[in-house]
C-alpha cells in the first residue's frame, strides 16, 4: 500500500449520519466536506453516469472543477447481503481511500488516469460506506465503445501501449477491462477505476492475467461483432503491447 505524502490532507468528521474521514489533495481543495459525497448535495450540478460499471456514479459540475463522484457498490453474490457495505479493517484499507493513493502514485509514476480529488468512509458500526471524487475526463469513449462504433478503426495500439505504460509501473489492475480504458477521438489515453489495484513488482503471471481479463470483456461486450473479429483486433492490441514492453516502455 502507499503511504501519506505531503499533498494529502486528513479530516475526521461526525455528522447527523454517523461519523468518518476525508482524504484529499490539498493542491485541489483548501478543504473538504462530506456533503460533497452525497450526490443530491449538488442537485443540478449532478448527472448520473450512463454507461459501464454497478451504478452508483455521477459526472459534478464542482467549484474545483468538474469531476466524477463515484460510490463504492458491491457486485454479484455479495450484493445479495449487503450492496454498499464493507467490512472495517482499518482507514488505510478502506476502499476509497486505498484507491485514492494508489491513483495518485500513477499519476505521479507518469500513468495516464484521472487524478484524485478526495476520498470518504463514514463508520457504521463494524461495517463501512465510502466514496471517492475523481478529476472527470471529458470527451473520451470506452473501449468497449470505440470497438462496438468503428471494430478495427478504434485505437487498439494505443490501448497496447497504455497497458504496457501501467504495468510498467507496476499497476495490477483488478478489473483490467473494455469500460476501464478510455479515449479521445485522436488516441489520447486513460486507464480508469483502480479500485481493488495494486503496486507489484512486475511479473508476467499477473500482467497475463490482466490481459486475459481484457479479452474476456471485449468477447463479452462485442456486439454484432463476430468472435474472429475481436481475436483479430486484440491481435494488434497484444502485439503492441509486446512491443512496448520489450522497449522498456
Amino acid at each position: 500500500m502507499t503511504g501519506f505524502d505531503a499533498t494529502e490532507e486528513l479530516t475526521p468528521f461526525r455528522d447527523d449520519s454517523g461519523f468518518g474521514a476525508i482524504l484529499f489533495d490539498r493542491n485541489r481543495v483548501r478543504q473538504a466536506s462530506p456533503e460533497w459525497f452525497v450526490p443530491s448535495f449538488w442537485e443540478q450540478r449532478a448527472r448520473p453516469v450512463e454507461s459501464g460499471g454497478r451504478g452508483g456514479a455521477w459526472f459534478i459540475d464542482a467549484p474545483f472543477g468538474p469531476a466524477l463522484l463515484r460510490r463504492y457498490l458491491r457486485g454479484g453474490m455479495a450484493a445479495r447481503v449487503s450492496r454498499d457495505r464493507y467490512w472495517w479493517q482499518g482507514a488505510g484499507s478502506t476502499r476509497s481511500f486505498a484507491e485514492f493513493r494508489l491513483t495518485r502514485t500513477m499519476a505521479e509514476k507518469g500513468v495516464p488516469v484521472p487524478r484524485p480529488i478526495a476520498a470518504c468512509y463514514r463508520r457504521d458500526g463494524m461495517f463501512y460506506r465510502a466514496a471517492i471524487l475523481l478529476e472527470r475526463l471529458d470527451d473520451v469513449r470506452s473501449l468497449a465503445d470505440r470497438a462496438a462504433v468503428a471494430g478495427d478503426g478504434a485505437p487498439w495500439e494505443e490501448a497496447g501501449r497504455l497497458i504496457a505504460r501501467a504495468h510498467r509501473a507496476g499497476l495490477d489492475h483488478a478489473d483490467l477491462n473494455a469500460h476501464n480504458l478510455l479515449f479521445t477521438t485522436t488516441g489520447r489515453g486513460w486507464i480508469i477505476d483502480l479500485d481493488r489495484g495494486r503496486m507489484r513488482i512486475p511479473a508476467t503471471g499477473w500482467r497475463e492475467r490482466n490481459l486475459a481479463r481484457l479479452k474476456r470483456s471485449l468477447l463479452k461486450l462485442r456486439g454484432n461483432r463476430s468472435a474472429e473479429e475481436v481475436e483479430r483486433d486484440f491481435g494488434r492490441l497484444r502485439e503492441a503491447y509486446d512491443r512496448a514492453w520489450d522497449r522498456g516502455y
